[in-house]
């Protein structure tokens, strides 16, 4: 039973979450310090997260209490007023991106009515298919490589062979890769950031029409909070790594043929979702630093509303180092 609901476009509160995270880990780009980077935006991100008047916890985190700094599950943030809400984090969807100079490194961070969003357990992949506004109900996880890229295209009014597949490049994917080639589709592979990978099937200037293949449990959660708001649809099904994995599903009750839908993996359209660019990409810009000061690009999403706002801001460091925790 959920408690209370957020009435507020907290998104707008959120963005100085993602935008803070990004700044603190920015520096790093590059510099092969993968660690060192997630450290700077955890800590970035929980100082923010817990100056917003909310009643917080954290659903979607990076781990156990024990593996601090991290964000971890269970966590609780906010101010501790209403509204009681869960969170989703990711202070870096593309870790290995940020830290060898890639691109599509993205800060993220959702909130949605406490008890709504879907709580995975310690199964941290799954499967998935996402599509932007113009496929929903047009995709089956089920269903073969084939039939869901025949569906897209005719829906879309394109050939298979217009289509782009934005997958993971992982070793796991070689039989899906094979599959798309031969129906004939082409394919952008990504290093790290499914989140930003399903967000770019609703982005038109991204030019991407569905993401396909096993990524993060969590990001598939966030993934499903962004597109809430932009009017997009993802389906998962939990991906077990080994025999042991589907022994500890069946002991705690989690079926790994089953169908996740989007209102599964969040179930709630009161949700909200900000991003902000780390890196240059397809979905946001990355920082742009200049003398005494840096520009930020994110996108805020209000999943009630069905609102998407693109927002660009020049930070002025002489003026915000001397008042912030952060060291930007």
């Amino acid at each position: 039973m959920v408690s209370s609901k957020p009435s507020r476009n907290l998104a707008l509160e959120l963005v100085r979450v993602t935008e803070a995270a990004a700044l603190a880990s920015g520096r790093f780009m590059g510099r092969g310090q993968k660690e060192a980077a997630d450290k700077a935006a955890v800590d970035a991100m929980r100082l923010v997260l817990n100056s917003i008047e909310m009643d917080a916890v954290v659903v979607i985190g990076e781990g156990e209490k024990d593996e601090a700094p991290m964000l971890f599950n269970g966590e609780k943030l906010g101010t501790g007023d209403p509204p009681a809400v869960d969170i989703a984090v990711d202070p870096i969807d593309g870790t290995r991106p940020l830290a060898n100079g890639f691109i599509n490194s993205i800060a993220t961070v959702a909130i949605a009515p406490q008890g709504t969003m879907y709580d995975p357990g310690p199964f941290m992949y799954m499967d998935k298919i996402a599509v932007g506004p113009e496929a929903v109900g047009m995709i089956d996880i089920n269903a073969p490589v084939e039939v869901n890229l025949k569906r897209i295209a005719r829906i879309k009014d394109m050939h298979v062979n217009d289509l782009t597949v934005v997958i993971l490049d992982r070793p796991r994917h070689q039989k899906l890769i094979q599959e798309i080639r031969d129906c004939g589709a082409r394919i952008r592979l990504i290093p790290d950031g499914d989140v930003a990978g399903a967000m770019m099937t609703c982005w038109p200037d991204a030019g991407v029409d569905v993401l396909m293949g096993v990524g993060g449990t969590p990001e598939g959660v966030l993934a499903a909070c962004a597109l809430r708001g932009m009017g997009g649809e993802i389906q998962g099904k939990l991906y077990a790594r080994n025999d042991d994995e589907i022994a500890r599903g069946k002991e705690l009750d989690y079926d790994f043929e089953k169908m996740l839908t989007i209102d599964d993996l969040v179930a709630s359209d009161d949700v909200f979702f900000a991003a902000t660019g780390i890196t240059d990409g397809a979905l946001l810009d990355g920082i742009k630093y200049y003398s005494h000061g840096a520009q930020t690009s994110s996108l805020v999403i209000r999943g009630l509303t069905g609102s998407v706002r693109e927002m660009t801001a020049r930070h002025n460091f002489e003026k915000l180092n001397p008042i912030s925790q952060v060291e930007y």
